[in-house]
C-alpha cells in the first residue's frame, strides 16, 4: 500500500477515540440510543477539531449492521465501505465546488430515492458555508421536509456565513479548540506507535503552534519524523514553527518583569535576525504573562494552565516578581498591539516600542493609586507635622488655639521681664505652632513687621489680602467670596455664603498667621454665613445704606418695566406684524414660516 500521512491513519474511527469533543459525542450518543435522531446537523469549528470526522462517525452509527447503535464491528462491512468513502448511501459532498443550484437541484432530485443497501441515505456537505444564496434557497424545503430516509450532516469552519433559515432548520454543535494537554497525550501515543522519540518540550512546542487543531499537530509531527528521522528535539520543533525556546521566552519575560528594556531589546533584535515570527513571539508573551497572572491570583492552581512542568515551575517564579495590578497592566499593552500588529508597517519597530510600553506599564501607577495618593497628601500632609506638635505644648493647648496667641502679642506692656519690642518677634514661632496643632497644615512662616494699629475690619481685610502668597491660593480663591463683616476687640467677623468652606481648621489656622504677620497683632475670627450677595456694607459703613449700594437694585427694577412693556406688540395688528420688513427679513434667512402671533400681556 501507499503511504499513507499520520492525520488519515491515525483518525478517530467511533466516538471514543474523538478527543476533547465531549460535548458533542456523547449529545450524539445519547440521541442514538434514545432514538431521537434529527434530520439535519451542523458541525462547526476551527480546523483541524474533528467536523468531518464526527459527521463519518455518526453515518457510521447509523448504518451499521444492526443500528443506529453507537458500538459496531470494526469489520463490518457497511462501517468499512463509508470508512474507505465507497458507501453508496453516504454521499460526500464538498461545498466549494458543488456551491450551484444545479448541483443542488441535482441533489433534491437524488433526495427521493431509497437507499441502497443501508437503513439511511447520508449527505455529508463539507465547506457548507461556500454554497450560494441561490443554492441555499434551493435547499430549504428539502431540507425542512425531507425523507424520513434522508440524513443531512453540514460541516463549516464559518457558522456566521451560513443563512440563518438554513440555522434554524439544524441541530448546531459548536466544537471547540482541542487544549494543549490533550494534544500532547495524543502525539505521544502516536510516536510511541510509530517508534519515534521525542522529548516532552517538543511535544508541548508542536501544541502551542498546532493552536489548538488536532490535524495540525499531526501534520506537523508528520514532517518533523521526514525531517529528523526517529529522535526529534524541541530545537527542531522551534526552527519550523519560528517559535522561541523556553529559555529564550523565560530571559526575554524576565528582563520585562524586570524593568530591564535594554536586554529585553537586545533579545528581541536577536529573535529578529534569527527569523523568528515576531507575530508568534508577542503571542507567546501574551500567553505567558495570561499564565503568570492567572498562576499569582489562583496561588498556583494547575487546572487553569496548560502547560509542562518545566514552564509551570517558570511561571511560579515570574509571577512572584511584580504584583497582579502591575501585571494585568503589561497584558494590557501586549493584548492590544496583538490586534495592530498585522496592520503595523514595520512588525520589528512596532514590537520594540511594545515592548517599551509594557515595560512603562510595570512602573505605572494606576488612576485609583493617585487618587489615593492626592487623598493621602491632602489628609496626610498634617500628619507629616504631627509628630513635631506632641514635642512641644499639650493637645489641650491645641484645643484652646485662640487663647495662646492673645497673651505672648497682644498685650505686649504686661510682660515687663522682656524689652516692649521683643515680644512681637518671639510671637509668630509659637503661632505657627499652635496653628500646627488644630491642623498642622505647612504654613511657611512670614517676618513679623512692627505692630500697626489696626481698627477697621477694612484694614485688617487688606492687610491679611496682602499677605497671602502664591502657596494660598485655594484660600485666596475662598476669601474673594467673602467679606470682612466687623472688628469688635480683636475679633474679626468675616462673612460667606453657604456654598464656601471657610470656617476649617486649616483655614482658620492660615487668616490667624497671616494677619499676625501683617499686623502684629494676634485676632479671634468668628464666621458668620451670609446670603450670596454679601450684606457687608451695612454693617461695615453705617453710612452706606444712605449713598447707593442699596437704591442701585431698584434702577434696575424701574428700567425692568420699561424694557418689559411689551403694550406695543399688543397694539400691533396681524397684518403689521406679517408685513414687518424684519419678520420678512428672518423668514427668508431661516426659511420658515409663522405658525400662531400672540401679544404678550
Amino acid at each position: 500500500m501507499s503511504y499513507q500521512v499520520i492525520a488519515r491513519k491515525y483518525r478517530p474511527q467511533r466516538f471514543a477515540d474523538v478527543v476533547g469533543q465531549e460535548h458533542v459525542t456523547t449529545t450524539l450518543a445519547n440521541a442514538i440510543a434514545a432514538g431521537r435522531i434529527a434530520h439535519a446537523y451542523l458541525f462547526c469549528g476551527p480546523r483541524g477539531t474533528g467536523k468531518t470526522t464526527l459527521a463519518r462517525i455518526f453515518a457510521k452509527c447509523l448504518n451499521c449492521s444492526g443500528g443506529p447503535s453507537v458500538e459496531f464491528a470494526d469489520d463490518d462491512p457497511r462501517v468499512r465501505e463509508i470508512t474507505e468513502g465507497r458507501s453508496l448511501d453516504v454521499l460526500e459532498i464538498d461545498g466549494a465546488s458543488n456551491n450551484g443550484v444545479e448541483q443542488v437541484r441535482e441533489l433534491r432530485d437524488t433526495v427521493r430515492f431509497a437507499p441502497a443497501a443501508s437503513k439511511f441515505k447520508i449527505y455529508i456537505i463539507d465547506e457548507v458555508h461556500m454554497l450560494t444564496v441561490a443554492a441555499f434557497n434551493a435547499l430549504l424545503k428539502t431540507l425542512e421536509e425531507p425523507p424520513s430516509h434522508v440524513k443531512f450532516l453540514f460541516a463549516t469552519t464559518d457558522p456566521e456565513r451560513v443563512l440563518p433559515t438554513i440555522l434554524s432548520r439544524c441541530q448546531r454543535f459548536d466544537l471547540r479548540r482541542i487544549p494543549a494537554a490533550l494534544i500532547v497525550g495524543q502525539l505521544r501515543g502516536i510516536a510511541k506507535a510509530e517508534g519515534v522519540r521525542i522529548d516532552e518540550p517538543a511535544l508541548y512546542a508542536i501544541a502551542r503552534g498546532a493552536d489548538g487543531g488536532m490535524r495540525d499537530a499531526q501534520s506537523t509531527l508528520d514532517q518533523l519524523i521526514s525531517f529528523c528521522g526517529n529522535d526529534v528535539a524541541e530545537g527542531d520543533v522551534l526552527g519550523m514553527f519560528g517559535l522561541a525556546g523556553h529559555a529564550q521566552l523565560r530571559e526575554l519575560a524576565g528582563a520585562m518583569l524586570a524593568g530591564d528594556p535594554a536586554t529585553a531589546l537586545r533579545l528581541l533584535d536577536g529573535f529578529a535576525r534569527t527569523g523568528k515570527d515576531l507575530g508568534r513571539l508577542l503571542g507567546d508573551l501574551l500567553s505567558h504573562f495570561r499564565n503568570a497572572l492567572l498562576f499569582h491570583i489562583s496561588k498556583g492552581e494547575r487546572s487553569l494552565l496548560e502547560v509542562g512542568d518545566e514552564e509551570f515551575a517558570l511561571i511560579g517564579e515570574h509571577s512572584r516578581i511584580v504584583d497582579a495590578d502591575a501585571m494585568t497592566r503589561m497584558l494590557e499593552v501586549l493584548s492590544t498591539a496583538e490586534g495592530r500588529l498585522r496592520d503595523a508597517a514595520s512588525k520589528r519597530i512596532f514590537l520594540e516600542v511594545t515592548l517599551l510600553r509594557t515595560i512603562q506599564a510595570r512602573e505605572a501607577v494606576g488612576l485609583d493609586a493617585v487618587l489615593r495618593q492626592l487623598r493621602a497628601l491632602r489628609d496626610g500632609l498634617p500628619a507629616t507635622s504631627a509628630p513635631e506638635v506632641p514635642t512641644t505644648p499639650s493637645k489641650p493647648a491645641a484645643a484652646s488655639m485662640p487663647a495662646p496667641p492673645p497673651t505672648p502679642t497682644r498685650p505686649p506692656t504686661p510682660t515687663p521681664p522682656s524689652p516692649a519690642p521683643n515680644p512681637p518677634e518671639p510671637a509668630p514661632t509659637p503661632a505657627p505652632s499652635t496653628v500646627a496643632k488644630g491642623t498642622p497644615a505647612p504654613i511657611a512662616p512670614v517676618p513679623v513687621p512692627a505692630p500697626m494699629a489696626v481698627t477697621t475690619p477694612e484694614a485688617a481685610w487688606a492687610a491679611l489680602l496682602g499677605a497671602l502668597t502664591p502657596a494660598d491660593a485655594m484660600l485666596r480663591t475662598v476669601l474673594d467670596q467673602s467679606a470682612p463683616l466687623s472688628l469688635v476687640r480683636g475679633t474679626l467677623t468675616i462673612g460667606h455664603p453657604e456654598t464656601v468652606m471657610v470656617e476649617t481648621p486649616r483655614n482658620t489656622a492660615s487668616i490667624k498667621a497671616r494677619l499676625l504677620a501683617a499686623t502684629g497683632q494676634a485676632f479671634d475670627l468668628r464666621f458668620e454665613t451670609t446670603a450670596p450677595t454679601t450684606p457687608t456694607m451695612p454693617e461695615l459703613l453705617p453710612v452706606a445704606p444712605k449713598p447707593t449700594p442699596r437704591p442701585a437694585p431698584p434702577k434696575p427694577e424701574t428700567k425692568a418695566p420699561e424694557t418689559a412693556k411689551p403694550p406695543s406688540p399688543i397694539a400691533f395688528t396681524k397684518e403689521e406684524f406679517l408685513n414687518d420688513p424684519l419678520i420678512k427679513q428672518a423668514l427668508e434667512i431661516f426659511k420658515g414660516q409663522i405658525v400662531e402671533i400672540r401679544a404678550e400681556s
